[in-house]
């Protein structure tokens, strides 16, 4: 009797959540392919012989896009609806994802992210919006952040079973293969969307009551001041964990599938880091819990001199996992508590296009950094840069709980 009414207590949880577990699915497929050109950087690297400035471009070619992409897709989804455009982020990324898998140049390869970037900027301005107008205010951080464990999980087993396929088929396989699944998710996730909105119109239920955001100076600038704080923080941290497979390679020694595979260390930990994040940005404040973030990961970028062999570095990427996926939550929740409804998705595009610009930018900065200075000093400098940013922007939104 007390399973069965733990398993009820289970299902009402699930139940009160509305569309979550609909979109974990979804999160889960969209991430499957953008997130292996960090991990497949080593063998990408030595296929087509790349600096390390090159090598940043592999990376940012892809972020870069994927921030533009997000700017028209937040400002579709408020006019069109998010079911078409979170489809296309799904399907269209599983297209491009075969275009980077049969590229046999650098330049195609370049192309190919570049589209995949494009496709992939439908998802996540949609999808908050969405989860928010299902759940209740008081679960709004909570929800976002179990959302983040379908991408976390597909962050953590790409690159596993990236590194299982390309052992027999080469980094091309791996785009390859994992195209396939993800064009089925994006498949599912379209036809059953499909059948919720058919049978709320036949049920006639209404939507949850979302109240328009009262817009006032103070609370743009703080909006607008959280926004660069936490932009600055994610481009930081990307633009570090994308060097790691390098790192581990070229000081270490570490075997080429052992360094793709070894950023599974930082994605699994938002399988947890995430609904934990959300859970107490719900309790404590979006804005107390981006703050201590920051200034948590800069003693962590600065740890990096310390470390003498690859053990350290797999625990420094399980600490830049969880700085990246308590962040998530905090900030598409204050965001989303910050903004009206007509024009979240297009705020939400523009926070994601801030976020993978500031990221595709910073990364061959820091390439050029360290094929220039090395990779301790590098990250020295990023981690003073993150602390001032947040001291200075810590001044502005000091006080506000969001």
């Amino acid at each position: 009797m007390r399973l069965e009414d733990t398993a009820i207590s289970i299902k009402k949880y699930w139940q009160s959540l509305g569309l979550l577990p609909l979109f974990i699915l979804a999160h889960f497929g969209h991430h499957l392919l953008t997130a292996l050109p960090v991990p497949l950087l080593p063998l990408i690297r030595n296929d087509f012989n790349l600096d390390y400035t090159q090598a940043g471009l592999v990376i940012s070619s892809f972020t870069l896009s994927y921030g533009i992409g997000q700017l028209p897709a937040g400002w579709l989804t408020d006019r069109i609806g998010p079911r078409v455009i979170i489809t296309l982020g799904i399907c269209g990324v599983a297209v491009a994802g075969l275009f980077v898998g049969f590229s046999y140049t650098y330049m195609m390869m370049i192309a190919g992210l570049i589209l995949m970037g494009i496709m992939a900027g439908g998802y996540h301005p949609a999808a908050p919006p969405m989860i928010n107008a299902s759940v209740e205010p008081k679960k709004r951080g909570t929800a976002l952040g179990l959302h983040m464990i379908g991408g976390s999980a597909s962050y953590f087993l790409a690159p596993i079973v990236a590194a299982a396929i390309a052992v027999h088929w080469g980094w091309r396989g791996s785009f390859i293969g994992l195209a396939v699944p993800a064009m089925i998710f994006g498949i599912i996730f379209y036809l059953a969307l499909g059948r919720i909105e058919s049978a709320k119109v036949k049920g006639g239920a209404a939507p949850v009551a979302d109240l328009e955001s009262v817009s006032t100076p103070g609370r743009t600038r703080r909006l607008v001041v959280f926004i660069i704080l936490t932009t600055f923080l994610n481009a930081i941290i990307f633009a570090s964990a994308s060097f790691i497979p390098l790192f581990l390679v070229d000081h270490f020694n570490v075997a080429e599938g052992k360094a793709v595979a070894s950023m599974a260390f930082m994605y699994s930990a938002g399988l947890w880091a995430s609904p934990l994040g959300g859970y107490l940005s719900d309790r404590w404040g979006r804005v107390p819990i981006i703050l201590t973030i920051c200034f948590v990961a800069v003693p962590v970028l600065w740890s990096i001199n310390f470390i003498t062999g690859s053990v350290g570095i797999y625990v420094i990427l399980l600490a830049f996992g969880i700085i990246s996926y308590f962040r998530m939550p905090v900030s598409e929740s204050y965001i989303v508590g910050q903004t009206s409804v007509k024009n979240r998705s297009t705020i939400l595009g523009f926070y994601y296009f801030s976020g993978m610009e500031s990221g595709g930018i910073v990364t061959p900065v820091m390439g050029y950094m360290i094929d220039k200075f090395g990779f301790y000093l590098s990250f020295n400098i990023l981690g003073i840069s993150l602390l001032l940013v947040t001291l200075i922007c810590a001044f502005f939104i000091w006080g506000d709980r969001g």
